[in-house]
């Protein structure tokens, strides 16, 4: 049952709008604000024995104080459905600088909003104070998801407590509505282990449906990025965009280009290194908005290989969320340089039919890729740099006589590089002969190993020009003397 809507006066100058819309349904008296609904402990199935230790610890000294004390977001979501929490994250009417005298291993962060960070460890519990509506939400800098939860920016340094506060407190009822989805605006109060519920979340929880707050077209032009994390919060849960809220995704996927680079990677980070890439990828095509994020490599996905569709990029997606959800290590380079090889091997292969040599074709193709692809997404040269490595290597893993097998295998990008040559041999790109070649190389003893260089050093008489010697340099000291 919808939890009973209520009326909460509101002054008309001072309703909260988004670009000059109502971002509530208003009347003559004020904005609608649901009225909670309350499930007590006997009727949900979270348990304090499903909670991190460290997050009660905090809970509790919250209540303790006198605070109001719940946790929020995607752990009270994740728990409802049975699934084990990322993080907790903690919501409270304590002010940070508050909070922080509660707590000797706690330091305020954010440039602009502040919250808490709590450590134990190497677990971070979040403490954020509720958020007010404000009356322009397109006022606001910093986007809503960046203030909490998974998406909290945090810098280097404690934030002085002295540090211009622009934060906007309010009441519980309105950190509820200013919220992304319902789904994750449900709240688990430690006063009597109840959830609440201001905006149906549950009902949603139970449909397996994800519903913006608001009006999806204006939550969505507000930040843009709401449009990805609908994508990605859709996939990871295995829920279906309501249908009002996926109305305006196609007609809105544009505006992705106002966004800026740096702010994207992270998104594409979040979107593909969650263990659900590859329905994340599916769902992002279909919405259209991978062509903004990645737009070179959407073109070249419409070209097909011999009457055949590329496939690289899902087979590299499918091996990541593998790799994650086995608690394998998996590294930003090697998603990339999956995401970007085909046009790079395209602007290759159009540089060779001009005339140009392998080496030179391979590198303006891949300078010219990475070029276009930051002025979409941000590739930190930490990352840039291993990527073209990682492309680079598929060239030389065909040169294997002698040492080169054997420097190659010591390269610190050899790995990502393998697995990369293991998923062209796949869809056919790459010689499987070669691919099997360097997985027996890795597995076999040196003596093997020489003796599978050795097979690679072309028989005399086979064409193969013969290197000249350089004539070496006298030195100055045994050079003849002109008197």
């Amino acid at each position: 049952m919808a939890p009973k809507a209520v009326l909460l006066y509101v002054p008309a100058d001072k309703a909260p709008t988004i670009h000059g819309q109502p971002l509530f349904a208003l009347d003559r008296k004020g904005t609608t604000i649901n009225q909670p609904l309350v499930i007590s402990r006997a009727q949900h199935p979270i348990s304090r024995a499903l909670i991190s230790e460290n997050a009660l610890k905090v809970l509790y000294r919250l209540k303790d104080a006198g605070y109001a004390s719940l946790l929020v977001g995607g752990c009270v979501r994740d728990l409802m459905l049975g699934r084990e929490p990322k993080d907790f994250d903690v919501v409270t009417d304590a002010r940070p600088e508050q909070i922080r005298k509660l707590f000797h291993n706690a330091r305020v962060i954010g440039r602009r909003f502040r919250l808490v960070h709590v450590r134990f460890g190497r677990e971070i519990i979040e403490v954020a104070t509720f958020r007010a509506i404000p009356r322009d939400v397109s006022e606001e800098t910093m986007r809503p998801e960046q203030e909490t939860g998974e998406e909290a920016e945090e810098s280097g340094d404690e934030t002085p407590i002295e540090a211009p506060d622009h934060n906007i407190f309010g009441s519980q009822e309105e950190d509820a509505v200013r919220r992304d989805f319902t789904v994750n605006a449900l709240y688990y109060d430690v006063r009597d282990f109840s959830v609440i519920d201001y905006v149906s979340g549950v009902e949603d929880l139970k449909r397996g449906v994800l519903r913006v707050i608001g009006d999806p077209e204006s939550r969505f032009r507000e930040d843009p990025v709401r449009m990805l994390r609908a994508v990605r919060f859709a996939a990871k849960l295995g829920f279906k965009l309501e249908d009002s809220t996926a109305a305006p995704i196609r007609d809105l996927a544009s505006l992705l280009t106002t966004v800026p680079p740096a702010r994207m990677f992270e998104e594409v980070l979040k979107l593909f290194h969650g263990g659900y890439a590859l329905e994340t990828y599916e769902l992002l095509r279909h919405y259209g908005l991978f062509q903004h994020l990645f737009p070179l490599t959407e073109k070249s996905l419409e070209r097909e290989e011999q009457g055949f569709p590329v496939t690289l990029v899902p087979r590299a997606l499918a091996n990541t969320d593998a790799r994650v959800n086995e608690d394998k290590p998996v590294t930003p380079a090697f998603l990339f340089a999956a995401l970007l090889w085909e046009s790079v091997r395209q602007q290759t292969g159009e540089l060779l039919a001009r005339g140009m040599n392998r080496y030179d074709a391979s590198f303006r193709a891949a300078d010219a890729v990475l070029r276009e692809q930051l002025r979409h997404v941000t590739i930190p040269k930490r990352f840039s740099v291993p990527m073209r490595e990682i492309w680079s290597m598929q060239d030389r893993f065909e040169r294997r006589a002698g040492q080169q097998a054997f420097r190659l295998l010591e390269n610190k990008c050899f790995r990502a590089a393998y697995d990369f040559l293991l998923l062209r041999a796949e869809i056919g790109e790459a010689d499987a002969a070669l691919a099997e070649w360097w997985t027996r190389f890795q597995a076999v003893g040196d003596d093997e190993r020489r003796a599978m260089t050795a097979q690679m050093v072309p028989a005399p008489g086979t064409g193969q020009r013969k290197r000249r010697r350089r004539r070496r340099r006298p030195s100055s000291a045994q050079a003849p003397r002109h008197e």
